[in-house]
């Protein structure tokens, strides 16, 4: 795990790997301010308080809330726009350390988009569901890890393993390594907390599992 890890972020610094990244970014950026400003703008003319004062301290709050909400999710949001872009890292990495691959059936566009839209909405509600453990902060950290770990080494599993297996196999290889595959999400989800890695951890991520996920088919073969 560590070593695919390693050379995922080992090939951060090639051109069709950097092209994603940016597209990613740039998306997730222009959702969470769209998601910022839309919420700075209900909150202002709201008033669901009749004390001048009670309403000032519910919008500071409220903006507070949206910034570590925003912190927390940017990363994992934009793990949904890189699923529309995973073929092309996945390609890149198969190319450096896997080659003679044939080429992989793929996803097409609008599966990818539909699983990327279901992820999201699956990741808002974990979250949201999530912050009842606010009042117990080191209860909610170990929660938001592995609910969030577990999220993140399903969905990219899948996604990677989907451009070359059918369903069926690849639930049976998910189920094989189910462990390391929570292991590689905790892993993520906690890189993608820190500064700048969050940027990084959905395209490391996704050629991280490539990598993972070639030794272990090749292994079950």
């Amino acid at each position: 795990m560590l070593q695919a890890f390693a050379k995922a972020f080992g090939q951060l610094d090639d051109p069709r790997v950097l092209r994603v990244l940016g597209f990613s970014v740039l998306l997730s950026v222009g959702c969470f301010a769209g998601l910022w400003f839309g919420i700075g703008i209900l909150l202002a003319t709201t008033n669901v308080l009749t004390f001048g004062w009670l309403e000032l301290v519910l919008d500071l709050l409220g903006g507070l809330a949206t910034l570590v909400l925003t912190w927390l999710l940017f990363p994992l949001v934009a793990s949904c726009f890189v699923a529309l872009f995973l073929d092309r890292i996945a390609v890149a990495v198969e190319l450096r350390h896997w080659p003679g691959l044939p080429p992989a059936p793929g996803l097409p566009w609008r599966e990818a988009l539909a699983s990327s839209l279901r992820f999201l909405a699956l990741l808002v509600v974990v979250n949201l569901a999530l912050l009842v453990l606010l009042l117990l902060p080191p209860v909610y950290a170990v929660a938001w890890y592995v609910a969030n770990g577990f999220l993140l080494g399903q969905e990219y599993f899948d996604l990677v393993a989907l451009r070359r297996l059918r369903s069926e196999r690849v639930r049976t290889l998910r189920a094989r390594h189910s462990r390391e595959l929570l292991a590689m999400g905790v892993v993520a989800a906690f890189l993608a907390s820190l500064p700048l890695l969050n940027f990084l951890i959905p395209v490391v991520l996704t050629a991280a599992m490539v990598h993972r996920f070639e030794t272990w088919r090749r292994a079950a073969a």
